[in-house]
């Protein structure tokens, strides 16, 4: 693994922990576990991170994740200003001879039951990093938790109908490493963390069981982001999910027709439909 560091403190003195980096660029398979739903090992499968980028930028993460929670605000929060809140404009007393200090209004922000000065107002906190900036960030988040040991490939995930207890089962009999207590050193299973379970697919049976289970998360591999891989503790992916980030489908256009062309331009979207319709258009004719 080769290692482009660069610091965001330098470290001086002694017993100062050298900063951790903010990219870092992988070039070695990582290994990833695979077990069974009964927390069998069945062996590992190796990780190429050049399937992945090859690279783990803290930075682009951290702004993929700011801009996911930016984007959750409803920003609806109101304040009434000294215009807004009930009350006379008129002059509390006059401007001399009282021996008090001038006063003006009693809505203004300096006496009790005004309007806040300067406070919050409704707004838009919405906001966009480049599509393939965050798709960039997606696929370093999964990258990190491969490299800090922190998944683990699910040989089958498969259930017939809708039950919480075998989602539960399979959670608890999949160890992921011991703690200490006062009765002595005791199993950390995935019951015990929160986790993201990655499907190849929308699997009905897997999320109704999983989503009342505090702390875990069902996802198809396609709808994964950046926010949510990192939230939870664990990933878990089934063989299928991570075939599907690794040989993602192509994507379709035009609802799956190839994309028009004309002049060696190719259209795309609603004006790849109105090229297509005119094309069709002028065949008739």
């Amino acid at each position: 693994m080769a290692e482009n560091t660069t610091p965001e403190v330098a470290g001086t003195g002694e017993g100062v922990a050298a900063p951790r980096p903010r990219l870092i660029e992988l070039t070695d398979k990582i290994t990833v576990p695979v077990v069974d739903k009964a927390g069998a090992s069945k062996g590992s499968v190796e990780i190429d991170p050049a399937a992945f980028g090859g690279k783990i930028s803290r930075q682009l993460m951290h702004d993929a994740v700011l801009m996911f929670l930016a984007n959750q605000r409803a920003g609806t929060h109101h304040t009434l200003r000294r215009g807004q809140v009930a009350g006379s404009t008129k002059k509390l007393f006059r401007q001399k001879g009282t021996g008090n200090a001038r006063a003006g209004t009693k809505r203004t922000n300096k006496r009790r039951g005004g309007g806040t000065s300067k406070g919050p107002k409704p707004r838009d906190y919405e906001y966009h990093l480049p599509k393939k900036a965050v798709k960039a960030a997606t696929r370093m988040a999964i990258l990190s938790k491969f490299l800090d040991k922190e998944a683990v490939i699910l040989d089958e995930l498969v259930l017939a109908a809708p039950k919480t207890k075998e989602i539960t089962g399979v959670l608890k009999a999949i160890k992921v490493g011991k703690k200490t207590t006062d009765a002595g050193e005791k199993d950390v299973t995935l019951l015990d963390t929160t986790v993201l379970i990655g499907t190849a697919g929308l699997d009905q049976n897997v999320y109704k069981s999983a989503r009342n289970i505090e702390g875990v998360k069902v996802l198809p591999a396609a709808e994964f982001n950046c926010y949510t891989v990192l939230k939870q503790k664990r990933l878990v992916l089934t063989r299928a999910a991570l075939e599907a980030l690794l040989n993602p489908p192509p994507k379709a256009t035009n609802n799956g027709a190839a994309p028009a062309v004309a002049d060696g331009i190719v259209r795309r979207g609603r004006a790849g439909e109105f090229a297509a319709r005119k094309k069709k258009v002028a065949a008739k004719a």
